[in-house]
């Protein structure tokens, strides 16, 4: 697993977060995918309680999770596969992930998978007793 597909999962694994009594609940932006790419990342990293992950070594990608765990994005940057494009993850009852793709349908649905499949990634045998 890279470096970059760590840290998102690890956004990810926030998710089970919940909040605390008396906190307000923030509302995250869905994806408006007929909103142009730059507009729409403009507005995605404006919003209040997001915490920015940054990148991650040489990964084409930036990520953003919501302060309460429940909302993570990625944003493509140039040299990804699938660039232009934004992921939104949301957990709820699950995990869903849906996404705008801007540039590569091809390269897009290959992330899509690659995203998918983490869901379901575990740490194999290879510690010792």
């Amino acid at each position: 697993m890279t470096p970059g597909a760590r840290v998102f999962a690890l956004l990810m694994l926030l998710c089970a977060c919940t909040p605390k009594p008396g906190e307000q609940t923030v509302t995250y932006l869905d994806l408006d995918c007929a909103k142009p790419f730059k507009d729409q990342v403009a507005a995605i990293v404006a919003q209040p309680q997001l915490v920015p992950a940054g990148t991650v070594g040489s990964e084409p990608y930036s990520y953003y999770s919501s302060a309460d765990g429940h909302t993570s994005y990625l944003i493509t940057r140039p040299g990804s596969p699938a660039h232009p494009a934004i992921m939104i993850q949301r957990a709820h009852n699950g995990v869903t992930t849906t996404g705008c793709a801007y540039g590569s349908r091809k390269g897009y649905d290959e992330l899509l998978a690659y995203l998918e499949s983490l869901k379901t990634w575990t740490r194999k045998a290879g510690i010792k007793k």
